[in-house]
């Protein structure tokens, strides 16, 4: 095999803190989504990766990955996440593996803000924070919490995820 068609041989990408997307998210999540890197920045067609931001006392709702695998790393903060019915507390280090079908559920119980590094394959989920936020700008402060779009059901299939409500 040819490296030369390789489009990610020799090639780096290095994004600074508040370099790249950003959206504000709906109820429950509230806080933000920061997606790092996905295939249209690195070139590489295999992952996506970035951080979540949750607010105290919000959760991004229960949900599954029916076509993806998901990896967790609680970078910030602390709270729990539900896997499958099991409660796991989430501290600063806790890393999660959720394969396909997986049902997850994360709550910032805390008294700050829960920041989640989250590493998907294949990639997408970056996609999903586009589509159901608004754009943000570093520093901005938060906007009143906003509703999920109407249409959040066919946004979830057309893009990999399952609600469990």
């Amino acid at each position: 095999m040819s490296h030369a068609a390789d489009p990610v041989r020799g090639r780096a990408v290095v994004v600074q803190p508040n370099e790249g997307p950003s959206y504000w998210q709906p109820v429950p999540a509230n806080g933000h989504a920061d997606p790092k890197f996905y295939p249209a920045r690195t070139g590489f067609a295999g992952h996506s990766m970035g951080f979540q931001t949750i607010a105290p006392g919000a959760r991004v709702r229960e949900h599954s990955h029916g076509e993806q695998v998901e990896l967790q790393i609680c970078f910030r903060g602390s709270g729990h996440v539900m896997v499958e019915g099991a409660r796991h507390r989430l501290v600063p280090g806790t890393a999660c593996f959720l394969g396909y079908d997986v049902k997850h559920e994360i709550v910032n119980d805390g008294p700050d803000e829960l920041v989640m590094l989250w590493v998907i394959s294949p990639p997408g989920l970056e996609d999903f924070f586009q589509a159901i936020g608004r754009p943000r700008q570093a520093g901005e402060a938060a906007p009143a919490p906003f509703e999920r779009p109407a249409d959040i059901i066919g946004i979830e299939r057309r893009l990999g995820m399952n609600d469990t409500r």
